[in-house]
């Protein structure tokens, strides 16, 4: 029996890599920015 596909047309397991992926380069990209951000406020505060 052939694997179930969702809308995406990734499995479960495929779908669940994905996200995992998805979350750790947004928690990174966050982070990056955050960091931009103080070392912007220490250089011209803006408040």
């Amino acid at each position: 029996m052939a694997e179930e596909k969702s809308l995406s047309g990734l499995s479960e397991e495929e779908a669940q890599e994905f996200h995992g992926i998805f979350v750790q380069s947004m928690s990174g990209f966050v982070g990056v920015a955050a960091f931009a951000h103080l070392l912007a406020w220490f250089w011209r505060p803006w408040l």
